[in-house]
């Protein structure tokens, strides 16, 4: 039996901290097109670091087009699609409306340094670690998610009416990429979710 010769197209969604590519390889690894586009740094205040959801977003959906059109193909000619992304910064957003609650906070951001300390209270900075793999510093999406949950009018309100959702950056892509308020799937892969400091590593539970 002859094998098929059909192409087979893969994408790759590498959505980092200064900006998201797509990428489009054949099934032996070579690349077909590459699109890259940047995004804003929202800094504000010593410390602080953003980024807006949405264009992060809208950048991708710019992102995979643009590779599309290089490549002259079309999205239903793509066999998968995988994410890569900045892994710990941490985005919440509106179930029923699609908008973020906030902005995401970046994985080098810092506002939450006295959180940090009163978690780790008389124990140390390590006294999640056997259970999260992680210390508990402001670098983890934890402590960032409590910030959220602490400072942001409105945020512990959808929670608690089931209305917020939280993730990491591929969480936020994956739910927009799959219907967002219409449907979309909120989640996410075990090696993002052992960046959170809200995963046990042994038994992958939350």
């Amino acid at each position: 039996m002859s094998g098929s010769t059909e192409q087979v197209y893969l994408g790759a969604i590498d959505q980092g901290t200064t900006s998201t590519r797509f990428i489009i390889f054949t099934r032996h690894g070579e690349i077909v097109a590459v699109n890259q586009i940047e995004h804003k740094q929202i800094m504000p205040r010593e410390g602080w670091v953003e980024h807006d959801p949405m264009e992060i977003w809208q950048k991708t959906l710019s992102t995979i087009t643009g590779a599309l059109n290089k490549a002259k193909l079309k999205a239903s000619e793509l066999s998968a699609v995988g994410i890569t992304n900045q892994r710990e910064t941490t985005v919440v957003w509106s179930k029923s409306t699609g908008q973020p609650l906030y902005n995401a906070i970046v994985w080098m951001d810092m506002r939450t340094r006295d959180i940090c300390r009163t978690l780790s209270g008389s124990d140390g900075k390590d006294r999640l670690r056997q259970r999260t793999g992680l210390p508990i510093v402001p670098y983890f999406a934890g402590t960032k998610l409590k910030w959220l949950l602490d400072n942001v009018p409105g945020i512990s309100e959808a929670a608690a009416n089931g209305d917020a959702l939280f993730g990491t950056i591929d969480s936020w892509l994956m739910w927009n990429l799959s219907g967002g308020k219409n449907g979309g799937l909120h989640l996410t892969d075990v090696t993002n979710a052992s960046r959170t400091l809200l995963m046990n590593i042994e038994t992958l539970d939350w």
